[in-house]
């Protein structure tokens, strides 16, 4: 059930879709009775009027009253808030669960009310089928597993891939979440559990950019479990084996990606929740092959610059003085080295190939400098020479509150994975930035793992900083009427755009021009008011008119770059001679949106 608008081309090229924006293309069904109800799909539930019934053979099968969608909408929406008085002061946990439960039954039963629903309290609705509830439902997932949902492909499945990826009903696929469960979230391996993650993105990317349900593709990769709980667990229901490791390990993703590609070459991919390792060595594999993007290096780099340069504009400063922010990140994982491969980048351009930036980059062993041994090559970029921090009395592997003291840091952005890392003292220190506006990001995910809570940020910081956060926090009331506003720093304001854009471009492969102007996008998104306020970043329930500026950026500079193919019947050519404002309109006019729809037997 879904409806294809108006599209907008270029001034020298226009046409529009024969179907009506007020009532949907009937949509071909090749199901009748029970089997219709059965599928999630097509049903309607007690929605279905008359004249249908009698078409699909329904009548009998269902109550006699038809429910209007919008009276199902108030009626789900009414059973919520129920649940939300019943659970009220149980544990957050319970509490979470339980709005995944009744969210997850409607999933199962009815997914145009379901999106619906969505979409329509996505601020209220994203905690839940995203982060932070992601994580505990994928802590639990064995348990809570009721109905498959997406593809999963395992070690033993070598050599069946390129003949299995046709048992997907669905003949046409759009986009891909694919993980290996190896480090979801900050919770470290799953397994096979860490498929909530690439479920919760792409209900992401329905409601964000509008992506054709129908066309989505959640993929766990189960190369086995190096964590022994869960390989003791008797519920847990991924492969009982330690996981594979180098070419064995490649070879396993390799075919997966040959068999996605041999039967839905124009699909893009977005890698997720990889460990370090495999999640750079996956994207120098396949990035220049595929369109493709690893959404914990490429998504949070982007989110985390966008956030960077508003703090620039926060303190007054032209953009151009990123290129003087002294910025420690702590964590050395695939997101804290994406970030700052991003922001060198962004120094770079403003700078020239010949700056110097003032990154410090910490991980569980204190600052890494060009003197520790056995440096990881991905870290090798950022490791500080003896020379360069000498002056400021710092060494190889100097603790957290000690380099933030030394340095006095514009910027301290935490991807650790650990929680509480920033304690009092090192938030302290950062009362004496050399910022009139010091940031503190403490972005790592779920809420447990956050480096710090804003309330500690703000009473120990000053109420001068700016914050933002992973997971999603109340702002902070600083008394005579301030407000200590907190931004959520998530992925979820790019990966969608990023995802569409590259999309509707029919991009070859994702640049890192079109993520810098994903970034870029997002950043100027904020009017100057709100920038001086401490507002980095929009509200949730503006998500797809974010969605659809960030795809429209994404789109142009693909284009721009010479990447872009085109998509469905508007070709490259067309694409080149849109203006601007009607590449975002064509980017709205593509976002999918739920209605009931007539069906037809055939």
């Amino acid at each position: 059930m879904w409806r294809v608008a108006a599209r907008s081309a270029a001034s020298t090229f226009r046409r529009t879709r024969r179907f009506s924006t007020a009532i949907s293309a009937p949509c071909i069904v090749h199901k009748r009775g029970a089997d219709i109800l059965h599928d999630p799909w097509f049903n309607k539930d007690t929605g279905f009027p008359m004249t249908e019934r009698d078409r699909l053979g329904l009548r009998g099968l269902l109550p006699p009253r038809v429910i209007s969608f919008e009276q199902q909408y108030d009626r789900f929406m009414e059973a919520f808030r129920s649940l939300e008085r019943n659970t009220e002061g149980q544990p957050d946990s319970v509490v979470s669960l339980a709005k995944w439960r009744i969210l997850n039954r409607l999933h199962d039963r009815n997914e145009t009310l379901y999106y619906r629903v969505l979409i329509d309290n996505i601020k209220n609705f994203a905690p839940i089928i995203y982060t932070p509830t992601v994580g505990l439902v994928c802590q639990n997932y064995s348990g809570l597993f009721r109905r498959p949902r997406g593809m999963y492909f395992s070690a033993k499945d070598k050599g069946e891939m390129m003949s299995m990826i046709f048992n997907w009903p669905s003949s046409q696929v759009d986009m891909i979440v694919l993980t290996d469960g190896s480090r979801i979230l900050g919770l470290g391996d799953l397994g096979v559990q860490g498929i909530g993650i690439p479920i919760g993105k792409l209900d992401m990317y329905v409601a964000a950019a509008g992506i054709n349900p129908q066309r989505v593709l959640p993929v766990m990769l189960d190369v086995g479990t190096n964590n022994q709980k869960l390989l003791e667990n008797p519920l847990y229901l991924g492969l009982r084996q330690p996981r594979l490791e180098g070419e064995e390990y490649l070879s396993i993703v390799d075919e997966f990606v040959d068999a996605v590609h041999a039967r839905w070459p124009k699909a893009v991919v977005q890698f997720e929740d990889f460990q370090a390792k495999w999640a750079f060595e996956t994207l120098d594999r396949y990035r220049k092959k595929f369109c493709m993007f690893n959404d914990d290096i490429q998504g949070t780099a982007g989110v985390a610059l966008a956030g960077l340069l508003g703090t620039v504009r926060a303190q007054g400063r032209p953009l151009t003085d990123f290129a003087n922010q002294k910025i420690v990140v702590v964590g050395a994982g695939s997101a804290g080295l994406g970030v700052l491969k991003m922001a060198l980048q962004a120094v770079s351009r403003m700078a020239g190939p010949s700056a110097d930036p003032h990154f410090f980059l910490l991980d569980k062993n204190g600052l890494i400098t060009k003197d520790r041994k056995d440096i990881d090559p991905a870290a090798l970029p950022f490791a500080k020479a003896h020379h360069e921090i000498e002056e400021l009395g710092l060494h190889e592997g100097a603790g957290l509150a000690e380099v933030v003291k030394k340095v006095k840091p514009h910027v301290l952005l935490g991807l650790s994975g650990v929680g509480g890392i920033f304690h009092e003292e090192v938030l302290r220190a950062m009362r004496e930035s050399d910022s009139v506006r010091p940031a503190i990001f403490a972005m790592s995910n779920p809420t447990n793992n956050a480096e710090c809570c804003p309330v500690d940020a703000f009473k120990h910081a000053g109420e001068d900083i700016v914050f933002a956060s992973g997971s999603p926090f109340a702002n902070v009331d600083l008394g005579n009427g301030k407000i200590g506003h907190v931004n959520q720093a998530n992925n979820m304001y790019l990966f969608p755009g990023i995802g569409l854009g590259a999309l509707l471009s029919g991009a070859r492969n994702i640049s890192d021009t079109m993520l810098e102007a994903a970034a870029e996008c997002l950043a100027s998104y904020m009017s100057d008011d709100e920038i001086k306020r401490g507002i980095l970043y929009p509200s949730i329930d503006d998500i797809r008119d974010i969605t659809a500026e960030v795809g429209a950026a994404v789109l142009r500079a693909a284009v721009a770059e010479d990447l872009a193919e085109g998509h469905g019947d508007v070709g490259a050519k067309e694409l080149q001679h849109m203006s601007k404002e009607e590449t975002i309109e064509h980017v709205r006019q593509n976002m999918w949106y739920p209605v009931y729809g007539p069906l037809v037997h055939e």
